[in-house]
C-alpha cells in the first residue's frame, strides 16, 4: 500500500541585506567586498569563478559585471541588494 500523506517542509527564507551605492553602478567583486561578504579582491575572484554567487538568480562568473539599482546578488544563503 502507498502511504499518500503529504510531507510540508518549512524553507527559511535567506535574509535580505540591503546597500546603496552613490554611483550609477559597481563592479561585482566590489560589491562583494563593499558588503563585507568576502574578505578580499582575491577571495572574491575565486568565489565567482567557482560559480559561487547568483545576480538576479542566475550564477554569474564575470568578476566585472555591472550591477546597478534594484540587482540582486545571492551568497552564502544571503541576498545582498543595492538600493
Amino acid at each position: 500500500m502507498i502511504d499518500k500523506r503529504k510531507i510540508k517542509l518549512k524553507v527559511k527564507e535567506k535574509p535580505v541585506i540591503t546597500k546603496s551605492i552613490q554611483t550609477e553602478f559597481i563592479r561585482l567583486d566590489s560589491f562583494l567586498k563593499l558588503c563585507d561578504a568576502v574578505q578580499s579582491g582575491g577571495h572574491a575572484k575565486i568565489v565567482i569563478q567557482d560559480g559561487e554567487i547568483k545576480v538576479n538568480g542566475e550564477v554569474c562568473t564575470q568578476r566585472g559585471k555591472k550591477l546597478h539599482l534594484g540587482d540582486k546578488v545571492e551568497f552564502e544563503n544571503k541576498i545582498y541588494e543595492i538600493v
